[in-house]
């Protein structure tokens, strides 16, 4: 039987090296193969060697990958590392890369650079100290610089101050400090420019938030919140206004309007960061202030924009009166065909759909915005764009979501320009004393007058007193409204030669910026302090019931101090 076994065992050696002789190159691979290209082939990549009889199963082949110490012979590859010299090798390991804030700050300035490079390379004395493009440029990376320090301020129990505020002073230091404001010139022409095409944007982007599911299902209280108080506040700052700044009862409005729009800058963030912690998300009170938001800003640009064209327009009373009219319904039915447009083109089967959306939407507001100053009914292009973007929106549906974000990042670029153009336009040695001071009594009435109408048109809509506090107190902040139209009567003043009207004009964006200074902070203080204090937090449905009768009175109030220095 050794014999035979022997014999056996030869004879099977002697046919396995002869089939391994005989495979391919390809289904060598097939058995060899080594840690990287691991797969298991399916049957339907197995080539049996002979024919597959009628309802035979193909199985798979198992591969087993080759082993690590089965390697080619030869001289051993050399790694990079290996060819230094020792010298090289020591002054690596004792200079390693900048990461961090150093990396970051490294990375920033060149990219600063970068870009006034190009423009210098491109325009040449124009990007030089004097130069237009220089003064926009330097206005542009100041304003970034100022909004980034400033949002860097962190107290430990109260949230950052907003970086609009840090833009803001970034223009005012650089039109008010002796020899920098003789190097950063800025033309007036693209000064409004700008301020339109930022003005574009931020009314696009407040047509594509308008939300009519979340307006049907308030309803009534997110009517009363959205008209009442700007309403009120607007005819207030226009009577006193008229009476103490001495303004025509037709500038009072325009400044009582620019005055009464809320800022989403400063409520939108604040009300995301509270529904995510939970706070007044039961009542719904976030997205109250969220959609009513979006409707007192139309409200207050749309009689804004009325009240403008009103100034403006040569005639009898009447017929100016009839010209603002005309330009609300010339404004709304633009926008509702160049709407219907967009709904339809660009076709849902083209390639690159959201940002060829994104072009055109953007491209009609412009168009919108500065058309309607070459036909000489200025008030009309605000509504138009308000509306295009709204009927885009509800033609796009869930689809509409790329394109606002995509929006949001032009809003980002023209952000720094707008409010450090708008603090540029404000040169302290002209402002009067009494001007100031007068101004800041204007908006403090208005803001009191607000907090009132505000707490009682939520008296009847089943807040507890609490939260009624907590909505007053949030519908004060100002900011971005103000920055957008507050030099749109001055630019229109400029264009007409009108001195008088150059005056009123001053007068009305320098309260648009005090309104600024003075509510933007104290709004945004005011909603992180107050919510976790007057707003009811909902239990999430992952608690249990133990944990949560376990929580203290002084837990409650570090969970609170926490969410603060988090908002």
């Amino acid at each position: 039987m050794t014999q035979w076994s022997l014999v056996l065992s030869a004879v099977v050696q002697t046919t396995s090296l002869h089939l391994l002789k005989m495979m391919d190159e390809e289904s060598t691979k097939r058995y060899c193969l080594t840690d990287n290209d691991l797969v298991t082939l399916t049957p339907a990549e197995v080539r049996p060697a002979g024919k597959v009889q009628a309802g035979q199963e193909v199985r798979g082949v198992t591969v087993v990958p080759q082993r690590k110490a089965d390697k080619p012979d030869g001289p051993p590859t050399e790694t990079p590392t290996d060819m230094w010299c020792p010298s090289c090798v020591g002054l690596r390991s004792r200079c390693p890369r900048p990461q961090g804030l150093i990396g970051l700050l490294i990375t920033k300035t060149v990219l600063f650079a970068l870009l006034f490079g190009v423009v210098w390379s491109i325009t040449g004395r124009e990007c030089l100290p004097g130069g237009n493009l220089f003064g926009i440029v330097i206005l542009f990376i100041t304003s970034v610089l100022g909004g980034k320090l400033v949002g860097m301020i962190k107290f430990p129990t109260l949230p950052p101050v907003p970086p609009l505020l840090g833009m803001l002073l970034a223009g005012l230091l650089l039109r008010n400090v002796p020899y920098v404001t003789d190097a950063v010139y800025i033309d007036t022409h693209w000064s409004a420019a700008l301020r339109n095409i930022a003005l574009s944007i931020i009314l696009t982007r407040a047509g594509l938030g308008l939300n009519p599911a979340a307006l049907q299902r308030l309803k009534a209280v997110c009517v009363r919140v959205a008209v009442s108080p700007c309403m009120v506040e607007a005819c207030t700052v226009a009577l006193v206004s008229h009476f103490l700044l001495g303004l025509p009862w037709v500038w009072g409005f325009i400044l009582g309007f620019v005055l009464a729009a809320v800022s989403p800058a400063v409520v939108v963030p604040s009300m995301l960061l509270l529904q995510k912690e939970g706070y007044g998300v039961e009542k719904g009170i976030p997205t109250l202030l969220m959609a009513a938001g979006s409707f007192d800003d139309i409200l207050a640009i749309t009689g804004f924009s009325t009240c403008l064209g009103i100034a403006f327009s040569t005639g009898s009373t009447w017929m100016n009166i009839l010209k603002g009219l005309l330009e609300v319904v010339g404004g709304i039915i633009a926008g509702l065909f160049l709407g219907v447009f967009l709904c339809c083109f660009p076709c849902s089967d083209q390639e690159d759909l959201v940002l060829t959306r994104t072009l055109m939407l953007l491209g009609l507001s412009i168009f919108s915005v500065f058309f309607s100053h070459v036909v000489g009914f200025a008030g009309a292009g605000g509504l138009c764009t308000l509306v295009l973007a709204f009927m885009a929106a509800l033609g796009w549906k869930s689809d509409k979501a790329p394109v606002a974000a995509m929006v949001g990042r032009s809003w980002d670029v023209f952000q720094p320009l707008l409010f450090g153009l708008i603090g540029a336009e404000i040169t302290i040695a002209s402002l009067s004393p009494s001007t100031v001071g007068l101004g800041l009594a204007c908006i403090g009435v208005g803001l009191v007058i607000r907090l009132l109408v505000t707490f009682l048109v939520v008296h009847f809509g089943g807040f507890t007193l609490k939260e009624k506090l907590f909505i007053s107190v949030a519908w004060l902040p100002k900011a971005t409204v103000q920055a957008a139209i507050g030099s749109k009567a001055l630019d229109m003043a400029r264009e007409e030669g009108n001195e008088a009207f150059v005056k009123f004009g001053l007068d009305v964006l320098t309260l648009a910026v005090l309104a600024i200074l003075t509510t933007a902070p104290i709004g945004a203080l005011g909603i992180g302090l107050a919510g976790p204090r007057l707003l009811v937090q909902q239990v999430k449905a992952n608690e249990t019931e133990g944990g949560a009768s376990s929580s203290s009175g002084p837990a409650i109030g570090q969970q609170n101090v926490a969410f603060e220095s988090k908002l």
